[in-house]
């Protein structure tokens, strides 16, 4: 699905086409930035094919076919957590700690060793909030991977760990931040966003950092020079004024900071989780949720398809709707969607795989770091023969 001017321009003349769309339209051409009220618009009016091309049409001005990914690899230190969230299928009670996972620091540098020569550019270490591995733990297994890899960028702890780690330490966000700086973390990845408004986060996540306390942890991440991604969790009971109340609060602190890299939305999975009553959302919803939050995030650089969570072929799809960015390699080492029923039961590819994956969408593929350094582009040649 190719976008040029001239096609948004077809579309927007269309004399059946709702007014009010297209005056959204006509403002997303000029560069202005749309309004929650314009937003909702979208989501209760837009038609797909409507959405796409003015999401497709912002991504292509910014990055043509470029796509973009990176090679990495994820830690979960645990799967044991203090806190139970409705939709997680993923963690377990920490006083049921006989049924869950908990890696020592040997262990994490063993899974760290495990790519000694292989070129991968990030670590992802995320898991659950575990009452014994505390900011000193994670502090020294910092310390230790960079030690042994320097190159290594070190991407970690959701602002819900976070959050536990530094009441746990008796320090301010701050104060906890620079400790792990120091250590060696160089960004946050986005998790534990879920949704901000308070009356579905009391439904879904009662017992964890508040939407405030999520945004002011990457507020201060950001004023210390470490940049972070943002997430969404949708397609379980907020509402479309819950998604763009989100969004928005994310926009805000953006234009404040600058500091977030990408957004990232995350679909609500049903297996095995306190939710699995609700179904999951269709992919016509999948896709009205990246168009929109493509034409809502004007200040946002990038816009994420987690792959490993909509499953390879709906992520692909989603190129054509905004997104210009698949995660990475991954190599099998998440479990947090498999677990929770995405089609990715065995979330690995190659990146000769991902190249190709991207290919077929007549994309180009394009190597990236984790603040977005371009690496290698993969041109059609390179795709063929590595």
């Amino acid at each position: 699905m190719q976008s040029t001017p001239e096609s948004i321009s077809n579309i927007l003349s269309q004399p059946t086409l709702n007014p009010a769309l297209k005056a959204i339209g006509e403002k997303v051409i000029r560069h202005e930035r749309i309004s929650s009220e314009e937003a909702l618009v979208l989501f209760e009016q837009g038609e797909i094919g409507f959405l796409g091309a003015l999401a497709n049409h912002i991504r292509e001005e910014k990055y043509g076919d470029h796509t973009f990914f990176n090679r990495n690899f994820h830690i979960e230190p645990t799967n044991l957590c203090v806190f139970s969230c409705a939709f997680c299928s993923y963690s377990k009670l920490y006083k049921h700690r006989e049924d869950g996972w908990e890696l020592t620091s040997e262990q994490m540098m063993h899974i760290v060793k495990k790519y000694d020569g292989i070129p991968v550019t990030e670590v992802h270490i995320v898991g659950g909030v575990h009452p014994k591995l505390n900011l000193e733990f994670f502090c020294d297994l910092l310390r230790k991977i960079k030690a042994h890899r320097p190159d290594l960028h070190l991407k970690g702890y959701t602002a819900v760990e976070l959050d536990y780690m530094f009441r746990k330490a008796k320090v301010s966000t701050e104060e906890g931040l620079n400790m792990l700086k120091e250590a060696g973390l160089q960004s946050l990845p986005g998790g534990g966003a879920e949704i901000f408004a308070p009356h579905i986060r009391t439904q879904i996540c009662e017992d964890k950092v508040d939407g405030e306390g999520w945004l002011d942890i990457h507020r201060t991440a950001h004023k210390l020079g470490m940049h972070s991604n943002a997430t969404m969790l949708y397609g379980h009971i907020e509402s479309y004024a819950d998604r763009i109340d989100h969004m928005n609060q994310l926009r805000t602190l953006q234009d404040e900071t600058g500091g977030f890299n990408c957004f990232i939305p995350l679909k609500f999975r049903n297996q095995d989780n306190d939710m699995s009553y609700l179904p999951e959302a269709s992919v016509i919803e999948d896709i009205k949720l990246y168009a929109v939050a493509r034409i809502f995030m004007d200040n946002f650089a990038h816009l994420k398809a987690y792959w490993p969570m909509l499953g390879r072929n709906n992520a692909q799809l989603m190129l054509n709707y905004g997104v210009d960015d698949l995660d990475g390699t991954i190599d099998d080492s998440t479990k947090i969607y498999s677990m929770a029923g995405s089609e990715e039961q065995t979330p690995a590819m190659s990146t000769d795989q991902l190249c190709e994956l991207i290919y077929q969408a007549h994309r180009v593929p394009v190597e990236r770091d984790t603040v977005y350094n371009v690496i290698k582009v993969y041109e059609k040649e390179a795709v063929e023969t590595n």
